[in-house]
């Protein structure tokens, strides 16, 4: 488990739910999304793309037990299954598919989640976008539609294929508005 260590963002949180609360849900994956998603509304909107390792949160207690006192896990039993930690930033500059193309993780590590930030519009907009625009282009037309959404999507992948997806609206920023499902995102 040493290839897995909790990164110190900027911000100086190493885990995504400082507070030791969790979020109450159906799967430990939807679990895990929730805690992410929280932790990602506590830093604030226009925040980079963040990357988290899942990792089972009692093979964490037994094999890395200073790392998980580190990150306030050591008796918390009852705690929830998953684990999430941050990574180190995702480099600026570098497209988010190229990127993960090149992640491996050890054998610790249960599954991977992500949460990122994007304007979107709804379905009836499709018939309005410009014919022939590359992909700048396009975020440029989104970015100046009236109808546009900021949304933040946090996406877990497990090794065995379970995903799952938080989905926040920036105009509806409360934890009970957030939608959750595994289907939400599926292109991400």
């Amino acid at each position: 488990m040493s290839n897995v260590s909790p990164s110190t963002p900027s911000s100086g949180a190493s885990e995504p739910n400082p507070s030791g609360s969790s979020p109450i849900a159906a799967s430990p994956l939807t679990r895990a999304v929730l805690e992410i998603d929280e932790y990602a509304s506590g830093l604030g909107w226009e925040q980079p793309a963040r990357l988290f390792a899942l990792v089972d949160t009692a093979r964490l207690r037994s094999q890395e037990p200073e790392l998980a006192a580190q990150l306030g896990l050591d008796g918390d039993e009852a705690g929830a299954p998953l684990t999430p930690i941050e990574q180190d930033e995702i480099p600026a500059g570098t497209p988010l598919d190229e990127f993960l193309a090149t992640i491996a993780w050890p054998d610790a590590v249960a599954g991977c989640a992500l949460t990122v930030e994007r304007q979107m519009l709804p379905a009836s907009a499709e018939a309005q976008v410009p014919d022939g625009l590359d992909d700048a282009a396009l975020t440029k037309w989104v970015s100046k539609h009236p109808d546009r959404q900021e949304v933040r999507m946090t996406v877990a992948v497990l090794r065995d294929g379970a995903r799952e997806s938080a989905l926040r609206l920036r105009e509806k920023d409360s934890p009970k508005e957030v939608l959750t499902g595994s289907d939400l995102v599926p292109g991400l």
